[in-house]
């Protein structure tokens, strides 16, 4: 769902990077105000989990791929400030390392992916969690806040291209729905699957937004969890599907994947999640997954240190 250059006319580039800027100074605030600083390394964690893990596409019906995004499980363990801060680090990465979204239109794919989606999953998530109690509660939760979410940012990113005067709303919005209420079903499994996991496993990590302490074990938690990140940038991201993406698949159907632009406008040292130079696909494919895990992984850390130096020296 990451909007290329072109896509979006000067108008909306405006209006959506306004959104965007307005979002993320409030999740700034908010967590600043309130976070509990030993989330930081979690934070890091998560970053470069999502990281890893969009790098996968997976195959959806018609020809089309999808991927996980992950703001419900952001969402379900840090809280929505957080979550925020933890996908937008995730695409400004995405974006100016490896051109996979546009310059122009970072502001709109914040605004989709990094604020309209882990908002809209922890309102979900927190409401079912109210209606039902215990660990079905909460994987069944994560399941359906996970589909919310993308099915909210497919429907804003519609309004955007109609707005753009790039394809009527008549015809983008069914189809940018459609095909991303199938890929909202992957999203909400594969998030039910790991919250169920983290259930059993680890619970006090799916209340970390609300704690006042960090859990113990923590520091070996993210030592595996980062295992994880990397063992699935090595083994799954070169068989990714090649497929396009629903955003793409769209275009394609409704005639106006031509508007993308060819070139950039600051070209991007690892276009493509490809290495240059390395004569094996593959290993392009895992060197630049490595460098993107530790770039968001470092930057959500950093970030996240650097709002809160009060706290951490009381």
């Amino acid at each position: 769902m990451h909007l290329p250059d072109g896509f979006l006319d000067a108008r909306t580039i405006v209006a959506t990077g306004a959104l965007a800027a307005a979002g993320v100074g409030i999740s700034l605030a908010r967590f600043r105000a309130g976070a509990n600083p030993r989330l930081v390394p979690l934070m890091g964690l998560s970053a470069a989990f999502l990281f890893a893990a969009q790098m996968v596409n997976f195959p959806i019906a018609g020809g089309t791929s999808g991927h996980l995004v992950g703001s419900a499980l952001a969402a379900a363990l840090l809280g929505p400030a957080a979550a925020v801060l933890v996908l937008c680090s995730v695409l400004v990465v995405q974006c100016l390392l490896f051109a996979d979204g546009g310059i122009l239109a970072l502001g709109a794919n914040i605004l989709n992916m990094g604020i309209v989606a882990p908002v809209i999953a922890y309102a979900v998530y927190r409401t079912i969690c109210r209606l039902i109690d215990g660990e079905r509660g909460r994987v069944t939760a994560v399941a359906f806040a996970g589909w919310c979410s993308i099915v909210a940012a497919a429907i804003i990113c519609s309004g955007e291209l109609a707005w753009a005067g790039v394809a009527p709303w008549q015809l983008v919005f069914p189809a940018m729905a459609n095909i991303h209420m199938l890929i909202g079903l992957a999203e909400g499994l594969i998030s039910a699957l790991i919250v169920a996991a983290l259930t059993r496993a680890r619970p006090d990590l799916l209340n970390l937004q609300d704690a006042g302490r960090i859990p113990t074990g923590s520091a070996a938690t993210i030592g595996y969890g980062l295992i994880v990140a990397v063992a699935l940038v090595l083994f799954l991201a070169p068989f990714a599907s090649p497929l396009p993406d629903g955003l793409e698949s769209v275009a394609a159907s409704l005639g106006f994947e031509g508007r993308a632009l060819t070139g950039s406008i600051m070209p991007a040292p690892i276009p493509d999640y490809s290495v240059p130079g390395i004569g094996s696909a593959a290993a392009a494919t895992v060197m630049a997954g490595a460098v993107g895990t530790a770039a968001v992984f470092l930057m959500a850390v950093l970030l996240s240190r650097i709002l809160l130096p009060k706290r951490r020296a009381r």
